[in-house]
């Protein structure tokens, strides 16, 4: 099991902070996509949630994948926003602006989760 980064820089601390805003944001769509889905709403929002929180989780432990997860989730947003809404510009707008402002957030962890790499706190002491 991987532990998480204990961070040493202003970079990986504002990274840290993407993270957890991931897992905070991912839960209410999870929870609340769940009782959509119940009443025969989209599945989207469940599944977006739970893409949301698993990204949080890796980036958590230093892993790029968290935020490739992240990209990749985003990116599967447009075609559904447009497949939800048409080209209806103020439709589009609360399925994409947040979800872009937060990939745009996300994108900038990259480079630091890319030097972190596989540098965890475990047992009290940094793996390589």
């Amino acid at each position: 099991m991987a532990s998480i980064h204990k961070p040493q820089s202003a970079a990986e601390w504002a990274t840290v902070l993407v993270a957890v805003l991931l897992v905070l944001l991912g839960l209410p769509l999870l929870i609340m996509g769940a009782q959509l889905a119940m009443i025969g709403g989209s599945f989207y929002y469940v599944l977006f949630g739970a893409a949301l929180i698993a990204a949080g989780g890796l980036m958590l432990t230093g892993s790029v994948n968290g935020a490739l997860l992240y990209l990749v989730a985003w990116a599967l947003t447009w075609p559904w926003a447009f497949w939800e809404v048409g080209l209806d510009g103020w439709g589009l707008l609360p399925r994409l602006f947040g979800p872009t402002l937060v990939a745009i957030a996300v994108a900038l962890t990259v480079p630091v989760l890319r030097r972190i790499g596989g540098t965890t706190i475990s047992s009290g002491r940094s793996m390589a």
